[in-house]
């Protein structure tokens, strides 16, 4: 019985730990100097009462961001799959009274996201891991209001992480790819040497 208990409690432990390497892992180290988080945010041109969609949130690095760009009036839908980032996403949301964060846990070939209700689709080190992306973002385009935007930021593959581990897409391929689910590039930004900086919007 003893026995039990300590492999129950020692299980327990890891799986916390193992919550909280991933949140580690998420937030990164000197991740605020590489990623330039606020030139990021400024380059989305995120106003007061815009409805943005973080998929792929993990710990929330972005999402809080946009959520202060947004304003009380505005929303931000935290979109995740991990289990142990919704819950930490969720308490994070309660502690800090944040009324315009909307954790939503998402499927792998849906977001399930309000129709016709986004006005900026924001995905960070996300993209490389969707399987079928065309299909995915085919389907997205429910959700999305009038004028909205997609913006993808992923790894280039150049260097460290990303190019030793295969996290990564090649620019062309996003491109070519989103224009197969129905959009266009509309900007192409050259802010961060390891990543893809795109925007799109609906072609017709």
């Amino acid at each position: 019985m003893r026995t039990r208990a300590l492999a129950a409690l020692t299980a327990l432990s890891l799986c916390l730990a193992c919550g909280a390497f991933k949140r580690q892992a998420y937030e990164g180290f000197g991740r605020d100097g590489w990623q330039k988080p606020d030139e990021v945010i400024a380059l989305l041109d995120v106003g007061p009462g815009d409805r943005v969609a973080d998929i792929g949130a993990g710990g929330g690095y972005f999402t809080f961001r946009l959520a202060d760009a947004v304003g009380d009036t505005g929303r931000v839908y935290a979109v995740d799959v991990d289990n142990d980032m919704l819950d930490y996403l969720r308490e994070r949301t309660a502690e800090e009274g944040r009324k315009n964060v909307e954790v939503v846990r998402g499927e792998f070939g849906d977001p399930l996201l309000p129709d016709a209700a986004v006005d900026l689709v924001f995905t960070c080190d996300t993209y490389h891991h969707l399987s079928d992306r065309v299909a995915y973002f085919s389907k997205l385009r429910t959700d999305l209001a009038p004028g909205a935007r997609i913006a993808i930021l992923d790894f280039n593959g150049t260097s460290g992480f990303a190019k030793w581990f295969g996290h990564a897409t090649p620019k062309q391929t996003i491109v070519d790819e989103m224009t197969a689910a129905g959009f266009r590039l509309v900007a192409d930004h050259a802010l961060i040497d390891r990543q893809n900086f795109l925007v799109f919007e609906a072609a017709s």
